[in-house]
């Protein structure tokens, strides 16, 4: 599964910053998305951060973000509709 940013409404203007591994889409300084190989990490709140890592294996503690973020590994047990709501969530608390 493939993420493809360009697919979520909702959100507003964002610059991309490629680096070597990854892709950061920042919303003015502060970054709301990054995009690995296989993941995606996003902010969002502790209580939802602990609901999600609870109910899905492919849910973790995000590296980049750390404890405020997810990392969410691309395995299709989330939906496309609930990644592009995380994905605007993190725009909205960026």
């Amino acid at each position: 599964m493939v993420f493809d940013l360009s697919q979520v409404t909702g959100i507003g203007d964002y610059q991309e910053k490629k680096e070597k591994e990854r892709t950061l889409y920042l919303k003015g300084d502060k970054v709301f998305l990054v995009i690995n190989k296989n993941t995606i990490e996003v902010r969002t709140d502790g209580e939802l951060k602990k609901l999600l890592t609870e109910k899905y294996e492919s849910v973790m503690e995000s590296r980049y973000f750390g404890r405020g973020g997810i990392e969410i590994v691309l395995a299709r047990q989330l939906g496309v509709d609930d990644l592009n709501d995380l994905v605007r969530l993190s725009y909205n608390l960026s």
